[in-house]
């Protein structure tokens, strides 16, 4: 299995509920967010749409920055989101 450490934002809708993960296989864990394997807020919320991404070279660094990322304030976020993808489209098929 291809590992490839990354940081995710996933949003419910435009402007929507988000939710701030991080993982070593970003394809696996968005199709498990949208098959509502993964228990817990996203699933409760329906956080299934991926609008941003970041990949990086280590864990500890993908780690750091979506702890990062998590303290920002909301504002924030959705600047960096809209910068990225200001459409916000799901992301989903390009990691799959």
């Amino acid at each position: 299995m291809f590992k490839q450490p990354a940081v995710y934002i996933l949003a419910s809708k435009r402007n929507g509920t988000l939710y701030v993960g991080v993982t070593s296989n970003l394809a696996k864990r968005v199709w498990e967010h949208k098959n509502a394997l993964v228990e817990g807020f996203t699933n409760r919320y329906r956080v299934h749409h991926l609008v941003y991404y970041e990949l990086h070279e280590e864990m500890e660094l993908a780690i750091s920055r979506e702890k990062q990322i998590k303290k920002w304030k909301r504002a924030w976020k959705l600047e960096m989101i809209e910068k990225q993808n200001s459409d916000w489209r799901d992301l989903s098929e390009e990691v799959s």
